[in-house]
Formats: C-alpha cells, sequence, structure tokens
C-alpha cells in the first residue's frame, strides 16, 4: 500500500510534465485530435459488450499483435476484442485492422482514469503485450477479478536488475498478473528469480519470430526496386535514431566511393524527424529524394522513407538492410524483418532489447554487427560486390524465422486456457 501511495502521488506530481510529454506539438508528429479525453478514461462504450482487452503501446508492440489478433478472430470470430495503443502512430497501425477490432486510446496510469475506462469498457480480461505494466491498471483489474496476461513478454537482464532494487514495486506489479507468457527460457528464468510462481510462467517463444509477409507487400518491393534502379546496388538503414543517422551517412560516403551508383533508403524510426533528417542529408551534401515527394529515385544517393506502414515494402525492395537503435545504446530494433524476407542483416552491438534474436541470427550467419561507419562502409562494399554472399546471407536469415516459428500457436493454447474460451 505504501508503494502505491508514494506511485500515485509521484504521478500526480508530475503529471504537466507527463501530459506535456504525451502532447507537446512536434514538427511531424501526429496529433491525438478530439480523442485526446480518451487517455483520462473517457471513452466511448464499445459496440460489443465484454470485450478482451488488449494494449499494445505502440507501432512495434502492434506489429507483433496483428497476427495473434487475426488467429483469435479465426479461431473466435464472435469474441469481440478492443485495442488500444497510448501513441497515435500505434494507434494508426491498429486502424488497418478495420472492423476485426475496436480501438480506444489507453487510460494513462491515474486510478481514477483507469477506473473510469474499465467501467464503461467492462472487459472480460486484459491481455498485454510485450511487459508493458501499470500498477494501477493491475491493481483495478485484480480488484474486478478479470484475468491479466502478458504475452510476448521479455525482461532483459537490466530491467530484471532494476526489479530487484525495487523489488517491494515488482510484488505489487505481479500480484494480480495471471500468466505470463515468455519469449524465452531466460525471460521465465528472470522472472522465477524475482519470486514469481512457476505455475503463472510459460514459454511460448517470440511471436515476432511468426512474421509472414504476404504477396503484397513483395510486389510492393519490386514496384519500389523498379522506381529506384534495378541496376544500381541500394541498401537501407531502418528505423534509425538521432545520433546514428551522420554514422550511417558517413558510411554511405565511403560506399560511394567504390560504388558510385549505391542508393541508401534511410528511414527513421519516428516520424517527427523526418524533416531533420532530410534537412542533415542535404546540408551533408548527398543528393536527396523524398517519398512523400517523389515517384522516382534514380538520381539521387539517399531516399527517404518518410512514410508510416511502407517499411516491409522498403526491406523487400533492397539488397542489404542495417536496423538501427543499435548503434547508441538503445538496444535496436527487430532484426526479423529484413531477415523474414531474406535480407542479409547488418546491426550495430546495442541489442539487448532482441539478444536472443540477435544471437541466433549471427550464430546462423544470417546477420553481422558492426561497431562504426567503417566497418559498415566494408561490410556494405563485400555484400554488394558479391550479391551469391548476400542472397545466402539472407537465407541464413530467413532459415533463423522458419525454425523459431510456432508462437503464435502456444500463445493461442495459452490464452485459451487462461480466459477459458
Amino acid at each position: 500500500m505504501m508503494y502505491r501511495f508514494i506511485y500515485n502521488l509521484l504521478i500526480h506530481l508530475f503529471s504537466p510534465a507527463l501530459l506535456a510529454l504525451l502532447y507537446w506539438p512536434k514538427k511531424g508528429k501526429p496529433g491525438f485530435g478530439k480523442r485526446w479525453p480518451e487517455h483520462l478514461g473517457l471513452v466511448p462504450a464499445p459496440t460489443q459488450q465484454n470485450p478482451v482487452w488488449l494494449h499494445a503501446v505502440s507501432v512495434g508492440e502492434m506489429v507483433a499483435a496483428t497476427p495473434l489478433i487475426k488467429a483469435i478472430k479465426a479461431k473466435y470470430p464472435g469474441l469481440p476484442i478492443l485495442v488500444t495503443t497510448t501513441t497515435r502512430t500505434g494507434a494508426d497501425q491498429a486502424d488497418k485492422l478495420g472492423e476485426l477490432i475496436e480501438h480506444r486510446y489507453a487510460p494513462l496510469d491515474f486510478p481514477w482514469a483507469v477506473k473510469l475506462f474499465l467501467r464503461r469498457i467492462n472487459p472480460r480480461a486484459l491481455l498485454i503485450m510485450e511487459t508493458e505494466l501499470w500498477p494501477n491498471w493491475l491493481a483495478a483489474c485484480g480488484r474486478k477479478q478479470l484475468p491479466v496476461m502478458v504475452l510476448n513478454a521479455r525482461l532483459s537482464a537490466r530491467s530484471a536488475d532494476k526489479y530487484k532494487r525495487f523489488h517491494g514495486i515488482f510484488r505489487l506489479l505481479s500480484a494480480n498478473i495471471s500468466h505470463i507468457a515468455c519469449q524465452h527460457r531466460d525471460d521465465a528464468d528472470r522472472f522465477a528469480n524475482l519470486g514469481l510462481s512457476r505455475e503463472k510462467l510459460s514459454m511460448t517463444g517470440s511471436i515476432k519470430f511468426d512474421i509472414d509477409y504476404d504477396d503484397e507487400v513483395r510486389r510492393q518491393g519490386q514496384a519500389l526496386r523498379e522506381q529506384l534502379g534495378t541496376q544500381r546496388p541500394v541498401w537501407i538503414a531502418a528505423s534509425t535514431h538521432e545520433g546514428e543517422d551522420e554514422q550511417l551517412l558517413a558510411a554511405h560516403r565511403i560506399l560511394l566511393k567504390s560504388q558510385p551508383q549505391a542508393l541508401l533508403i534511410l528511414v527513421p524510426r519516428h516520424p517527427q524527424r523526418f524533416d531533420q533528417v532530410a534537412e542533415l542529408v542535404t546540408r551533408q551534401g548527398f543528393t536527396l529524394n523524398r517519398r512523400t515527394e517523389t515517384t522516382t529515385a534514380a538520381p539521387s544517393q539517399v531516399y527517404l522513407g518518410d512514410t508510416m506502414g511502407e517499411l516491409p515494402a522498403m526491406l523487400a525492395a533492397a539488397d542489404v538492410a542495417f536496423v538501427g537503435g543499435s548503434l547508441i545504446e538503445r538496444g535496436g530494433h527487430n532484426l526479423l524483418e529484413p531477415a523474414a524476407l531474406g535480407k542479409p542483416v547488418l546491426t550495430g552491438p546495442s541489442t539487448f532489447n532482441f539478444s536472443d534474436i540477435s544471437h541466433q541470427l549471427i550464430e546462423a550467419g544470417g546477420a553481422r554487427v558492426i561497431t562504426n561507419d567503417g566497418e559498415l562502409a566494408h561490410q556494405l562494399e563485400t555484400l554488394l560486390d558479391s550479391p551469391e554472399q548476400a542472397i545466402q546471407m539472407g537465407a541464413q536469415a530467413l532459415s533463423v524465422v522458419k525454425a523459431n516459428q510456432g508462437a503464435l500457436t502456444r500463445t493461442l493454447s495459452a490464452i485459451k486456457s487462461q480466459l477459458a474460451l
């Protein structure tokens, strides 16, 4: 009780800063429009009563949740699903599911907002994607005796160490969790070491391995490649962050000395950085085309992917893929997206968010780690000079994806058991 009192005191004291962070307008950052009160629990009632509430905080979690939602609806077509996201970009991703779901913005973790949200939605259970745990959410669900499952869960060694230092907070969080479906044994062991009963833990694997791009993505990728130029080497830097773009452009500058026709598809992680990155590219003297402004990139050296939802097609159009968030201490992003398209994968050294995935890809020869722009340029030159080597490396990456698939089926089984469907 003391931890909850202190927590609630702090979130109310710091609420102006938290709200400013969420709502403060930034160039390129999509707003919430008239739907912002939903974050305070002021949500419209669902059209179907007693839905399963599934929470996916933003784009990455929503992408992982999409095949699961489709599988649930295929098996239980009459089961209503209400999806919440915190971010607008996550909401845009959810909208692609159309009538399979209803979408609302998630309540912020104020006790009164959560109470109001639950009263209006009246869910039968809460499914949380990837360890997005909020004390007041869990406490309110516990009081209503709602099953709470954490799906595709991971717990890094760093996060586990933090929970150990504040073990009372973890007990507060875990008391109202019915079941955690972990990605890997290491994740389950860390949860168990923190005191969670093994009966509440299962290992399902990562749903992200069950990624399955349809033929339409490949057709879109081929069409884009024809626009970019089929005879020129093309590499992509996906989901990049501030502090990485300069290194990637430096590597591209080196590459252009040996392959002057090479093209870099540069895709920043966050839309509010699109204009900033465009200015950086032109300031450094590269010729630039933007996805939103042109249909051809033949004359340019850099092609800026400044749209949302088109990353799979851009990955499909490239010969080699670098995945960002890894040349800085961000823990990296999902290496499986290019791997599932049979692309050779390059990553920086910071991959703690996907440590097991990166380890498997590296061990299989489907991914390589680079630490600076010089190493990146060297690997790009090697792979682009030797298409056969790139194709083989991409096939090895794809084989890792195929070998780990099945998490979706195991997760569905866990949901069926916990929710008594």
